[in-house]
């Protein structure tokens, strides 16, 4: 998806949303990327750094809290499945395959995409993919749809073992060298489908949730890793203002 595709997916999203959740203005035009204020506040919680946006003119933070089970809209919306070897072993297991491999042949499609929420870096990430629909193909790569696992009632029927990046919605996850050393680090997605996000004057009421998702967060960021070292996925990464956009 293109960088003007994404805007007004993102747009439309919005307006769709504002039908039936109330958005806060200030959180409607950051989606937006209409405000210039923005300062990147970095909140280290165990080992993952989360970056929390900052609206200096308000002196408001951007929060997010889950409204599941009256939304579900991220799975309504899913625009990609990417599974690490994790996933592949439990999903497959949780979908009655004796073999991985006939579960990769059935249900996964090799899938590419570009996540630019890395603070001035674009990775191109290329992975195995759970199909969302059953008769998905690369030429739906990006396009958003409903998940065929999310049932009437708003439930997943993979849970637990649905893949890890269910389980970080509405956060996008990536890893930095730091002194030799990896640090993960995590910021919030800015789809326009999630009416969880709301600003606050502190970080108090967000302390709950990066707590819970600092260990999802790092843990499946090393199964990441380990995912790359099998040559099961990879990424590469570019600075944003050499890419042709």
């Amino acid at each position: 998806m293109s960088v003007k595709s994404r805007e007004s997916y993102v747009e439309k999203a919005l307006q769709e949303l504002s039908k039936r959740w109330k958005v806060e203005p200030p959180v409607y035009d950051l989606h937006l990327g209409k405000r210039d204020d923005v300062k990147d506040t970095m909140v280290q919680v165990n080992d993952v750094i989360f970056h929390i946006p900052f609206l200096e003119r308000d002196d408001l933070y951007l929060l997010w809290k889950c409204l599941w089970p009256d939304c579900h809209n991220c799975c309504e919306h899913q625009a990609s499945l990417p599974l690490t070897k994790d996933d592949i072993i439990h999903i497959s297991s949780k979908l009655g395959y004796d073999r991985t491999s006939d579960f990769v042949n059935h249900d996964t499609i090799i899938s590419t995409r570009d996540d630019n929420s890395m603070g001035g870096l674009i990775t191109t990430i290329t992975m195995l993919s759970l199909k969302r629909k059953e008769h998905e193909d690369e030429s739906d790569t990006g396009l958003p749809c409903r998940c065929r696992f999310l049932s009437e009632s708003g439930s997943c029927s993979l849970h637990p073992d649905k893949p890890g990046v269910c389980w970080l919605y509405p956060f996008s996850s990536w890893i930095q060298i730091y002194n030799g050393r990896p640090q993960v680090h995590a910021s919030f997605q800015l789809t326009g489908d999630c009416p969880g996000f709301y600003t606050a004057r502190n970080l108090e009421s967000i302390k709950e949730v990066l707590e819970e998702y600092s260990k999802t967060i790092f843990d499946y960021n090393m199964s990441m890793i380990r995912t790359t070292r099998e040559s099961l996925g990879a990424s590469n990464w570019v600075e944003a203002e050499n890419a042709n956009l």
